[in-house]
């Protein structure tokens, strides 16, 4: 029987991305935030979502990663349409989200912040007693931190510690731990040096290389077009252009972000 969430385990036919936006509506009361949206991703790709505060970049993002539950449209992984009522049905589908903020408990180590609410667990008494499995851990997070060649000085270390692009990159492989399929990521790069910058962007890479669909929420135009392949641009809850990164210029994009040149709108609904 099929569920309402399914995990994807087998590609998307062929010329088909591996996430698919059609159409999605969303309403706070009177207000009318997404207009019938359009939106794909494909697998081994970088994404770039745009537009102006208020474009309703965040509220699309939200009805993907399970946040809000869209009024209209549907959401497909796969090419299997899913059903996400709360952020945890997107994250079993295959779906994580790194916001802005982060999400990290600045007083715990490295190695905590990588498991919060998912630990490993082993048995001390069958069926009465199970106790945090530290050492287990600590492997898995230096073998993931290895894979990402994520340099940081331990992962004992406190996150408190850690520098903006260190503390950025734990947060990307808290999600990429668990094997998602799809990651979101919510201006990656506000905020950081020039160095730290660097650092993330070469992650984001990364992803990509690991065959990832990377999906980029930034206003950072030179990030655009260091990383990604694809963009599209929101502008008053629709989707007025997407672009091949490639085949444009920043003017280009620009442009469609600010409205000052018409594009082509029949295929970006």
């Amino acid at each position: 029987m099929q569920t309402d969430q399914q995990r994807v385990t087998a590609p998307p036919a062929a010329n088909e991305p591996l996430l698919q936006v059609q159409r999605l509506t969303k309403n706070f009361g009177a207000v009318q935030v997404l207009r019938g949206v359009s939106f794909e991703a494909a697998a081994g790709e970088v994404t770039a979502l745009l537009g102006d505060n208020g474009a309703g970049k965040s509220t699309l993002i939200k009805c993907v990663a399970g946040t809000h539950v869209p009024d209209g449209g549907q959401i497909l992984l796969g090419g299997v349409p899913q059903n996400f009522r709360t952020p945890s049905d997107a994250t079993r589908a295959g779906i994580e989200t790194v916001y802005q903020d982060l999400a990290l408990a600045d007083n715990l180590d490295v190695v905590a912040n990588l498991f919060l609410g998912r630990e490993y667990t082993r048995t001390l008494i069958p069926g009465v007693v199970r106790a945090i499995n530290e050492e287990a851990m600590e492997l898995r997070a230096k073998e993931a931190l290895s894979t990402l060649r994520i340099n940081i000085p331990s992962v004992r270390s406190l996150v408190a510690q850690l520098s903006g692009g260190q503390r950025q990159s734990i947060a990307v492989a808290k999600a990429v731990l668990w094997s998602p399929q799809v990651v979101i990521l919510d201006e990656p790069t506000a905020a950081l040096g020039v160095a730290q910058t660097r650092q993330v962007l070469d992650l984001v890479l990364r992803l990509r290389e690991r065959g990832l669909a990377v999906i980029v929420i930034t206003h950072n135009m030179h990030d655009v077009f260091e990383v990604a392949d694809r963009a599209s641009v929101m502008r008053l809850g629709r989707r007025v252009a997407r672009f091949n990164i490639k085949e444009v210029t920043p003017d280009d994009v620009v442009a469609a972000i600010t409205g000052a040149r018409a594009f082509d709108t029949a295929d970006v609904a």
